[in-house]
Parts: C-alpha cells; structure tokens; sequence
C-alpha cells in the first residue's frame, strides 16, 4: 500500500488536519509504524483457554455497530452521555495518579472521547482514538490533545505490536466475544513498561431491570429469555489480566446508582447510549403486555418513596502494567527477615513479651 493510499485512508477515518500533522511526515506522508497495515492474527491470552476464540460468539457485533451508529445519529444525543462521561472522569483521574507523560496513547472504543477531554497535553502528548462506529467518531469532542480517529474493531486492533505508551478503554470491552483475546492484543501493542488504564461494567450491573423482566416474563410467557447481556466479575477480570500477560495488576469496582422516573426511560436511556443488548440468543421483540408488568414488578421492588426507580451499574476499573525488566518484582519466596507470629510485638512498649 502506497503512502498516498495511506494517507487517504486516514483522512476518511475522520483525522483533521491537525492531528495528522503529528501522524504523518509532511515530505513524505510517511504514516508511524503503528499504523502502518501488517497481516495480524487474533492473540491468544494462553494456550489453557477452554475454547477457541471462533467458538466465542456470544455477540453480534455487527448489530452493536448498528447500534452505536443510530444512537450517534440521533439529534440528543449529547444528552446520554452522562454515564460514559462520569466514568470516563474517573479513568482520567487514574492515569494523574501515575507521575509520568505518555508521548502516544491508544483509547480502545473511545468514541466521542469521554476519557481525554478529562486530560491534558502535559499528560498525553498525542493520542489515537478509535470505535467500531464511524458515527460516532464523527463527533468526538476537541481536546488540547492531538489526535487522529480510526475506525476499528475492539477484537481486532490494527497496530503493531510495542506501539503506545499507554492504552486506555471505557464502557467498551463488555461487547467483546473473547475479552481474553483483546486483553492480549491491547497488552502486545502496549510498549515495555506501557501501562493499560480501563473500565467496564461487571458483577450485578442492571440487576433490578434483569429480574423486573425475568419475573414478569415467566408469569405472562411461561419463561424467560435473556434481555441484559452477561458480565465479567472483577475476580475473574483480574485472571484474565494476569493470563493476558500484564503485571503489578490493581482492579477495584465503583458502584454508580442512577434514578430514572421509570422502566421504559431507563430502557430508552440504555437504547441512546447505544447500550441494547446484542446477544445472538436475545429475544427480538417483547410483548407490550410483559414491559407494562415488568415496568411495575420495577417499582414495586425497587421503587423509591418519589416514584422514581434505581438502576445500579457496578464499573470495573483495572490497571495493568506490561512486564518490564526495570518494574519491581516480589521478594524471593523464604527471604523473609520477620515472621509473622512477631507481629504481636509491635504495639507492646519495647517489645516485652506476651505476659
């Protein structure tokens, strides 16, 4: 592929000018190496896995384009992004806590950018930002940070491998059919000493609307189907981590509680933010007889004193280092100089013995 060819692809990827001042050499349009197209094969995150990544086809990620694309088409669409925004603040304030500059980052699914509007360039000097939606990469917000879009697959990263600096992901990698897959490709294009800063919803994420729907499904059908998609736990986030190949690992969960006036606006909201469910065995249609129940199995359950009702999202938020020979590793297992069974001592006035 020439660098003329290249260059007309970034242009269509939605990168203004600007940013590809710094991506490409203005001589010879040179685009850096990260970008430049190589044949790529799905990582594997460890020859234990249970499955083949062909076998993990829990997704339709064609609809979840669909999805995100219509939800960034709409005239509102600012208005749902409460959520995306508030957790991309807490991503930023992740990356301040490390004392370092980054010259080049990757956000993974960034969409409109929620995380780096949050940073600034003395931070993340230059950074690409990718989402399966060529929508809604078209109205990312401007940041003092450079930046180019490229439309990409979350399962798929197109970058050469010891590229960034640092990776970054929001409210994204839940869609993904083998999460141990693109935990593993986001780790190999992660530069030595790279470190990968991301959120996604887990644990019991929606879990009032899963059982308000579960419940009034099976008294009016005779049974149910699922209608919220599954979540990873944050015990096993951290495995998936660790069999990834990242290290010095830290994964802790935010619980975030949003009030909407009803079922049907949280449902709406979820429809907006581009976040219905994808899952190949989900139910195409459900009946107007099983909302309206299930809307008041919701707050009957779960209401609160006003009539509003609560929709609890559990974030994952992780870190993960990759391995580099200057990190520090853990002490020789046996080179202990204290025992625990001391341990007592150490709030006793000079060390006196246990009367």
């Amino acid at each position: 592929m020439s660098s003329r060819v290249c260059w007309k692809l970034l242009q269509d990827a939605g990168a203004p000018p600007t940013a590809l001042s710094w991506i490409c050499a203005s001589s010879c349009h040179r685009v850096p190496a990260c970008l430049r197209p190589e044949p790529r094969r799905r990582l594997s995150s460890s020859s234990s896995s249970s499955s083949s990544s062909s076998s993990m086809n829990v997704f339709n990620r064609a609809m979840k384009r669909r999805q995100k694309d219509w939800a960034a088409s709409l005239q509102e669409r600012h208005q749902y992004d409460y959520l995306r925004e508030e957790v991309g603040a807490r991503v930023a304030d992740r990356v301040y806590d490390i004392a370092r500059t980054f010259p080049l980052a990757l956000d993974v699914g960034g969409g409109k950018s929620h995380i780096i509007e949050h940073l600034n360039a003395d931070v993340v000097q230059r950074l690409v930002l990718t989402d399966v939606s060529r929508q809604t990469l078209a109205h990312r917000k401007q940041t003092e940070v450079s930046t180019l879009s490229v439309q990409a697959d979350e399962e798929f990263l197109p970058f050469r491998e010891n590229s960034f600096d640092l990776v970054l992901s929001s409210l994204t990698l839940h869609w993904t059919n083998d999460l141990p897959g693109a935990l593993s490709q986001i780790c190999g294009v992660l530069k030595p000493d790279g470190v990968f800063i991301g959120a996604m919803v887990g644990g019991e994420t929606l879990y009032e609307l899963r059982c308000s729907l579960q419940l009034a499904e099976t008294e009016r059908e005779g049974g149910f189907s699922p209608r919220v998609s599954p979540y990873t736990s944050m015990s096993q986030l951290g495995n998936l981590l660790s069999r990834a190949g990242f290290s010095m690992l830290t994964v802790d969960v935010d619980e975030v509680q949003i009030h909407y006036p009803g079922m049907m606006e949280l449902m709406m909201d979820l429809q907006g933010m581009g976040e219905s469910n994808c899952a190949w065995n989900r139910r195409s249609m459900l009946h107007r007889d099983t909302m309206l129940a299930a809307a008041a199995v919701y707050k009957e359950m779960y209401g609160n004193e006003d009539g509003s009702v609560p929709a609890t999202f559990d974030i994952i938020y992780m870190i993960g280092w990759k391995p580099h020979e200057s990190q520090a590793k853990p002490a020789r297992r046996g080179s202990a100089t204290a025992s625990f069974g001391d341990l007592w001592k150490v709030d006793q006035p000079g060390g006196s013995q246990k009367p």
